[in-house]
């Protein structure tokens, strides 16, 4: 009698690259525990040790599972990002975001063409609308256009980024939600308890889900498990 062969398969070890993986989404997931608890215990070291590792953790992970080039560029885009927005300085946070902005024109490019929901984009073109309108009057002077350029460019990567099915676009609506929250920051809007924890929770959850979106748009399942 022939062996099955999907038992054999499960009884077989896992393969090199799948255990990488596995390391490398583990230690992904611990250096985000590390970073949210720092924010939250108010440990500052923590937070500027962790946040520079979250995104070449999930980079690496995403090259071993055959992420597409942009999907690559596209988060360590972030990381550049993640490392100047430490920077409390006002060139920092114009370079961080400028980063974050090549980040989203990757994902833009990577989204091609797919169908989206126009009552889905009307409601992102709303929300871009009424946010940069009430937050105009209070951000610096200096700030005013490039703020209003990169929400635009985030709002369409966000709402593009729901043609590739409900992980992707719940990502996309986590990372503008986790951007409005720096505006409303920099605007002086009153905030919640321990915003940077918010902010950096929003954008972790962001970063992965955007990247299993993709890694399931463009391969199916067996690139987004271990």
């Amino acid at each position: 009698m022939s062996a099955d062969p999907t038992a054999v398969r499960a009884a077989s070890p896992a393969s090199p690259s799948s255990t990488v993986s596995r390391a490398l989404l583990v230690a992904f997931g611990l250096a985000a525990v590390v970073d949210l608890g720092s924010l939250l215990a108010g440990a500052e070291l923590g937070h500027q040790l962790a946040k520079p590792l979250l995104m070449p953790l999930l980079a690496a992970y995403a090259v071993t599972r055959g992420a597409p080039k942009l999907l690559v560029a596209a988060l360590l885009f972030g990381w550049g990002g993640d490392v100047f927005l430490l920077s409390d300085a006002d060139w920092a946070f114009l370079v961080g975001m400028g980063s974050f902005a090549g980040g989203h024109v990757c994902y833009l490019i990577l989204f091609g063409r797919r169908r989206t929901s126009t009552l889905l984009g009307a409601g992102y073109a709303a929300a871009l609308v009424g946010t940069v309108a009430l937050l105009w009057p209070d951000l610096p002077a200096d700030l005013r256009i490039p703020v209003a350029g990169y929400s635009l460019l985030l709002t369409a990567m966000a709402y593009r980024a729901s043609a590739l099915g409900r992980a992707a676009g719940l990502g996309g609506a986590l990372f503008l939600l986790s951007d409005t929250l720096i505006a409303t920051g920099v605007a002086e809007w009153p905030q919640l308890p321990a915003p940077d924890f918010w902010v950096m929770l929003t954008y972790i959850a962001a970063q992965y889900l955007l990247t299993v979106g993709v890694l399931s748009a463009m391969y199916g399942e067996r690139r987004t498990t271990v």
